[in-house]
């Protein structure tokens, strides 16, 4: 499908990109005059930004300061699996993946939804065409049911995103919906390690004057989760300088309390969870 590309001069061209608005890929980058690339990078290079990497092991964001002083803080809110899929299981998750149609998104990545069709912004949902989970997701949810942090996560929807370094593949710091969806964010990392890049634009404690970033790194075929603040205050992200080679991932949601036993849309929340955990799935 061919989408609009908005030129520094004002005027529009077509390009064969999922862009809107001020996301961009490489595609739609490359009909942008380098004056106006210039001044972009120039207003990012003059943000502050305090860079920290995440320890599973701790569970702490630590980093070294200018004067080589360590610095560090509880990071709550992740829980990483590695070797959640087997190299046989990726195999055969991506080629299943890849014998149906990937559709064009936004920042240079395809996907491929399973799930209800939302209007956010009204709130409004409808099953509409949703036909439930993909039949090979069956055995990946199932095997997540088997930790405590995911005892009760029951998927409401799948979306798989690909990503290309050659298509200048990147997703923006952004928090997710909290009215339909709930507390975990699961996401399988596929073909490729990664970084996620957690952000708070406002800093955190004595860094109030920049963006506090914290990068979380995903091993190819682990799991990673986001929950509590992790999950509602900081942003997430995946930088384009952080794609090296194709990555596949699949990020399940499951719905808030207003859709659950007791809640105001309990019975639409029903009806959409029996239909995506037939496993009967095909993307929309």
């Amino acid at each position: 499908m061919h989408k609009r590309g908005l030129m520094a001069t004002g005027q529009i061209q077509s390009v064969n990109c999922g862009c809107k608005g001020i996301r961009t890929c490489l595609r739609c980058e490359a009909q942008v005059t380098k004056q106006h690339l210039l001044q972009k990078n120039d207003l990012i290079l003059l943000q502050i930004h305090y860079d920290f990497t995440y320890d599973p092991v701790s569970k702490t964001a630590v980093r070294e300061d200018e004067s080589g002083a360590r610095q560090s803080f509880v990071f709550p809110g992740i829980f990483l699996w590695e070797n959640f899929v087997s190299e046989d299981e990726e195999r055969e998750l991506i080629t299943r993946m890849d014998q149906d149609v990937w559709r064009e998104s936004q920042s240079g990545r395809r996907k491929q939804d399973f799930g209800p069709k939302v209007n956010f912004k009204k709130r409004r949902v409808r099953v509409g065409d949703f036909t439930g989970l993909p039949a090979i997701s069956r055995h990946l949810v199932d095997r997540m049911s088997k930790v405590p942090q995911l005892a009760s996560f029951k998927p409401v929807e799948q979306c798989n995103l690909d990503y290309d370094p050659d298509r200048g593949s990147a997703i923006d710091p952004h928090l997710d919906d909290s009215w339909l969806w709930g507390e975990h964010l699961v996401t399988i990392n596929l073909l490729s390690d990664t970084v996620l890049t957690m952000s708070l634009d406002q800093g955190w404690g004595d860094m109030d004057h920049g963006e506090v970033r914290v990068a979380v790194h995903l091993p190819c075929r682990s799991l990673v989760v986001l929950y509590g603040e992790a999950r509602h205050r900081w942003k997430h992200a995946i930088r384009r300088e952080d794609i090296h080679g194709r990555r596949v991932c699949s990020t399940f949601r499951e719905l808030s309390a207003e859709f659950l036993q007791g809640g105001e849309q309990e019975k639409l929340g029903s009806e959409l969870l029996d239909i995506a955990l037939s496993f009967k799935g095909a993307p929309l």
